[in-house]
């Protein structure tokens, strides 16, 4: 599968594999751009998202296959080794790449998320009869006003106006009657399927590259109270820091963030 993608940095310096989360696109590095100059940065659109092609007709969109997807464009980029930086959806697909590949990723940076998201056993039926129900076709909405289509992607979250305006560049269409998202609507289909949470702590407990974490505080409605803190301590000498700011905290204090990650980075690339 090509992926779209953003390369910015020294070519010299330590290679960084950015992801963003889920319904954004690489621009969602781009304030950290400036104070990562000393690193080889490669932010993706993962598929589906930004100017990435969406999957197969035939095909959803499974958490899975994001790894995978990854591996593909760190080889395309003829990149045995590196790094990865992940928010949110991205932190948990790098973490679970981490643990999957330990002999290619030399550290992790997440940013609001460590992990897949789970779910107890006992609810697996229930998550396919969501899934089974609510994966249809449906109209894409069109906005007339490209500031209505801004503000829609703000509405309910806690995404600042000038983060929705820097994703849009690279997310929204101008099409007949107005604006809308470019993102593939199948990616907001149920999943049939989630990791159990002893799942997930086995992945990150497996984990064997320097990791750090990077939270907004206060915590953000995205990441419940003590879960973080429960997967943080199955990741062996791993580095957590609050920074003032939302979910999308990384955009909002772009200097802070960047400073951790570089740090880490550097570190571990010593």
């Amino acid at each position: 599968m090509p992926m779209a993608l953003i390369r910015s940095g020294a070519a010299d310096g330590p290679r960084v594999i950015a992801l963003h989360g889920w319904l954004d696109n690489a621009l969602s590095f781009a304030p950290m751009l400036p104070y990562l100059d000393g690193l080889e940065m490669a932010c993706l659109d993962f598929p589906g998202h930004g100017n990435s092609p969406p999957r197969a007709d035939a095909a959803r969109y499974h958490f899975d296959d994001y790894v995978f997807d990854v591996l593909a464009a760190a080889d395309a980029l003829g990149w045995q080794r590196f790094h990865l930086l992940g928010h949110s959806l991205g932190g948990a697909v790098a973490s679970v790449l981490a643990a999957a590949c330990p002999e290619r990723v030399e550290s992790l940076g997440v940013i609001e998320g460590l992990g897949p998201l789970s779910a107890p056993p006992d609810r697996t039926a229930e998550g396919w009869r969501k899934a089974v129900h609510a994966s249809h076709d449906r109209p894409r909405r069109v906005h007339a006003e490209r500031d209505s289509a801004i503000e829609a992607r703000t509405r309910n979250s806690d995404l600042p106006r000038a983060a929705a305006e820097l994703l849009a560049e690279r997310g929204l269409a101008q099409v007949e009657g107005g604006w809308q998202w470019r993102h593939d609507l199948r990616l907001t289909w149920p999943s049939t399927q989630r990791y159990t949470e002893p799942q997930v702590l086995d992945l990150l407990g497996h984990i064997e590259c320097p990791v750090t974490c990077v939270l907004a505080a206060p915590r953000s409605r995205v990441v419940p109270g003590g879960l973080i803190e429960r997967r943080a301590a199955a990741v062996p000498g791993l580095g957590l820091h609050e920074v003032a700011g939302g979910h999308h905290v990384h955009m909002q204090a772009p200097a802070v963030v960047a400073g951790h990650i570089e740090d880490h980075v550097n570190a571990a690339n010593a």
